[in-house]
């Protein structure tokens, strides 16, 4: 019989009206202290454990309505504790760093009388070993009143520079070049496909919280940090750093259930540091910026806000110069700036996110962190960067802080101060809740309250993964920089014996190569170098572990010396040089057979590279300056613009 249109439209209504009242899909569900409840044939996790489905509990509701309704049930104590974003301790180990894991009699007070259920994990531990840590924390997380499940952070763990506080060991993980490497070969294909291997690890081994991406600008050529960077480019590190947060997230509008949230950092102008001194120290605590040039630094961020990154972190330094509709930027560290967080971040940008401070903002700066010497030098716990609010006491400084934006405070467990000020009206009930809510609906969104655990075994197949480790392998080869080629790469099969410097011998053994001990010896030299610096100021914590200073080779520098002696040798010498900084290679050129810039390649990709076994394909994603005049002459806002530069941006030749 034919079917008549009124009837066809009747029989869609009926199947649209069966699917609406269709049984949800069950998602997963584990608790271990707590019981697991059906109701209508569905599981659910009883976190406040009083045998019934409270609303909070329910995973048929939305985030939002779920963290409604979970707010209304908190105390002021268990809100308060939500807003700072704490440290898992390990066993013995400094700033929360363990080879044996967590140390649970200290988080045990952190969890359940501070409520605090935010945590960087500073562990770089094989994959089930990783993943049994994390199972533990949420188990404890799980006993308290309500069942907060416990949001684990990590710094970047998936590259090669290890700074404590800055980045991870790559410990039983894949290993990636730096995000410059990224910079150089300008493929947002290949930033995706790494953050979507780095999500799976991350949340296989139970982090759900990547304090990245860095897409700051690389503006000063004498900053340290500026390897965590995408480049000089605003509008290539936008692309990448969308692409990277929609690869860590799950999509391109927003965080999923088996995302990992991003923090995108450092909110905003952290790359205009006068001589690149980092604001993590007290002379490096101001930047200098025009308007013109802050709205550039803006836009390397629009990329990461289109694809609505889940957290933003505000920079460390004071930003002095530029004003935003007509407003001066003031005169304090960025998370204190009302002009920066909610004038131009919540409301001209209209992000709705959570924004959570860098570390150690409300702590007081001692004379060790002021003014460090070699018999008093800054130690962790006098780590500061309260920048412009010094004068302000503490519970002065969450509430300056709150008032501007801040959703929560990194690196501290401090809470006694933030009850202070909730409890004297210097932040209201409703301001508090307002971040509470936010915090919260990031943890339903990603399915902690339903199932915070994670399998020990299925994280060891993901971290072990032959073809991630292969892709990440191939990335370390592909995005090294040919900066010069005097006709030696790729290098002729008969080269086989090389003299090395600053390269493992059994790497370049299992090339093929024969190693000699003397340079006269040897078909050809390769010199593994890293950007020049100098420790201008050995007695602060992260002045004397960032790199500063000058850029250029001189006399006594180790590589450059192994260089001279392959010259005066006559031997041909490949220069493969980490550019953690844009090197001077001005006295370089004349004595290389071949300049090999690299952002993060082990000694094997560098040999297969230079072997002509695979192809490096990058681009400068920065240029490289001609001479220390030449930077001490440029604006440290301002990106490649030093005067006649020995290699622009970009540069980079690609053998056929």
């Amino acid at each position: 019989m034919k079917t008549t249109p009124k009837l066809a439209l009747s029989a869609l209504a009926l199947m649209l009206a069966q699917q609406a009242h269709a049984a949800p899909e069950q998602v997963p569900v584990q608790a271990r202290a707590k019981s697991v409840i059906t109701v209508d044939g569905l599981q659910f996790r009883d976190a406040d454990g009083d045998g019934k489905l409270t609303p909070y509990e329910d995973w048929r509701l939305s985030p939002e309505a779920r963290a409604d309704d979970l707010v209304r049930r908190m105390t002021l104590e268990e809100k308060a504790g939500q807003t700072l974003h704490g440290t898992l301790p390990g066993l013995g180990g400094a700033l929360g760093r363990s080879a044996d894991g967590y140390d649970r009699l200290a988080l045990a007070p952190m969890l359940w009388v501070k409520h605090i259920s935010s945590y960087i994990t500073r562990l770089a531990l094989p994959g089930a070993k990783m993943a049994e840590q994390s199972n533990a924390v949420q188990e404890m997380a799980e006993q308290g009143r309500l069942g907060i499940p416990v949001t684990i952070s990590a710094d970047p763990r998936n590259h090669f520079q290890y700074v404590l506080g800055a980045g991870e060991s790559a410990n039983g993980v894949t290993q990636w070049p730096e995000l410059l490497g990224f910079g150089a070969l300008g493929d947002k294909a290949r930033v995706s496909a790494f953050a979507k291997v780095a999500r799976a690890e991350y949340r296989a081994v139970g982090i759900q919280e990547a304090l990245s991406p860095q897409v700051d600008l690389a503006s000063e050529p004498r900053w340290g940090r500026i390897t965590g960077t995408f480049g000089s480019d605003p509008l290539l590190s936008s692309d990448l750093g969308g692409a990277y947060v929609a690869g860590f997230q799950g999509s391109d509008s927003g965080l999923t259930r088996d995302g990992v949230m991003t923090v995108v950092k450092h909110w905003v102008g952290y790359g205009a540091l006068p001589e690149g001194f980092d604001s993590h120290n007290y002379y490096g605590r101001i930047a200098k910026l025009t308007t013109k040039q802050l709205d550039m630094h803006i836009a390397a961020f629009k990329g990461a806000l289109a694809a609505k990154s889940g957290g933003i972190m505000p920079t460390y330094p004071i930003i002095t110069g530029p004003s935003v509709d007509g407003k001066p930027v003031e005169a304090v560290g960025a998370g204190y700036s009302k002009v920066l967080l909610n004038d131009l971040l919540r409301k001209k940008l209209g992000y709705q996110g959570i924004i959570l401070s860098d570390w150690a903002i409300t702590v007081d700066c001692n004379t060790r962190c002021s003014a460090p010497t070699a018999d008093a030098p800054q130690r962790p716990q006098d780590i500061s960067t309260a920048w412009g609010v010094m004068d302000l006491t503490v519970p002065q400084r969450y509430a300056l802080g709150m008032a501007a934006g801040i959703d929560q405070f990194g690196g501290t467990q401090d809470v006694a101060p933030l009850l202070t000020a909730v409890r004297n009206g210097s932040i209201s009930m409703a301001r508090l809740d307002e971040s509470v809510r936010r915090i919260m609906i990031a943890k339903f969104q990603q399915g902690l309250f339903d199932n915070p655990y994670v399998d020990p075994a299925k994280a060891d197949a993901v971290t072990t993964n032959p073809a991630n480790h292969a892709l990440a392998a191939q990335t370390q080869r592909e995005a090294q920089v040919l900066l010069t080629n005097k006709g030696l790469l790729p290098l002729a099969a008969k080269a086989k014996k090389v003299w090395l410097f600053g390269a493992d011998p059994k790497a370049a053994q299992a090339a093929g190569l024969t190693v000699v001990d003397k340079v006269e010896q040897a078909d050809f030299a390769l010199i593994r170098a890293e950007s020049p610096s100098e420790k201008l100021h050995p007695n602060h914590f992260f002045g004397s572990r960032q790199k500063e200073g000058r850029l250029d080779f001189r006399d006594g520098d180790a590589a450059y010396d192994a260089l001279k002696a392959a010259k005066a040798a006559g031997k041909p010498a490949v220069f493969a040089i980490f550019l953690d900084r844009p090197a001077i290679l001005t006295n370089v050129v004349d004595k290389a057979g071949a300049i090999l810039g690299n952002f993060g390649a082990s000694d094997a990709a560098v040999f297969d590279v230079v072997l002509g076994r695979a192809k490096a394909k990058g681009h400068l994603p920065f240029e490289l300056p001609s001479s220390m005049k030449a930077v001490a002459a440029q604006d440290p806002a301002q990106p490649d613009d030093s005067a006649a530069p020995l290699f622009k941006r970009g540069a980079g030749i690609v053998l056929k």
